[in-house]
């Protein structure tokens, strides 16, 4: 089950996701910032609750956040991730026990149920995690060409990418149709991904679901319109409205 929430919310060069909060049901992760006091932690620390929180030292140099259903990654300014929870699928490791070489160089981090991601600046995908044959449903493997993606997005066993020119490549398991984008692939600013399901935010404010509908997660609300940012949980989906509101 996926406990992966990431809010992309739409900038004018549409590029990386710009939440700096990600919550799961297992863990969660805040990135704090100027003028949020969480035990007066200095600006750039990870504060973390629920369970598998602990990992060294998490009081500086962190500029995004992400978590899955039993890790957490941490991006920090000098563009290197640290990782830790819950390590059974090499998630938080590669097979290699670190963070897959080079560890620069990235500018954004996506985790999944029980894998990873990290988006390059050079535009190319790493991912790692799929430790055994039981669980790698192809998540791990960023289709070819490998390049011009501005951001990322991990369900339990699915990943998305989203492309320069506005479309979005999706791989891993697609027993739900998850990895089905629906046409027309183009104009698309923001992804999420929750354990069967997918979203992806359009520049004209409207919002593209597909996968798995058994608890309505991609029956997005009328009127769809309006909105800023997605993000998608195990069986729900959230949408951001350009008035400050939500619709769940």
């Amino acid at each position: 089950m996926n406990q992966s929430n990431r809010i992309c919310v739409r900038r004018a060069d549409a590029g990386i996701c710009g939440a700096r909060v990600v919550i799961c049901a297992c863990v969660s992760v805040a990135l704090t910032q100027a003028g949020i006091a969480v035990a007066d932690p200095p600006q750039g620390a990870v504060v973390g609750w629920g369970t598998q929180v602990v990992a060294g030292n998490l009081s500086e140099g962190f500029v995004a956040v992400a978590a899955g259903q039993y890790h957490s990654l941490g991006l920090k300014a000098d563009g290197s991730i640290v990782g830790w929870g819950d390590n059974f699928s090499f998630q938080i490791t590669s097979f290699e026990g670190t963070i897959p070489a080079p560890n620069s160089g990235f500018i954004a981090v996506a985790a999944g149920g029980i894998h990873s991601m990290g988006l390059k600046a050079d535009g190319s995908i790493v991912a790692w995690g799929c430790g055994s044959s039981d669980f790698d449903l192809g998540q791990c493997h960023v289709p070819a060409p490998n390049a011009d993606f501005i951001a990322i997005a991990a369900g339990q066993y699915h990943s998305l990418g989203l492309k320069t020119d506005g479309s979005i490549v999706a791989w891993g398991s697609n027993f739900y149709g998850q990895t089905n984008v629906p046409a027309p692939n183009s104009g698309f600013v923001a992804v999420a991904a929750g354990q069967r399901h997918s979203l992806g935010l359009k520049g004209d404010g409207s919002i593209v679901a597909w996968g798995d509908n058994e608890y309505s997660q991609t029956s997005v609300p009328s009127p769809n319109s309006g909105f800023i940012g997605v993000a998608a949980s195990l069986l729900d989906s959230l949408g951001l409205k350009a008035n400050g509101s939500i619709v769940a």
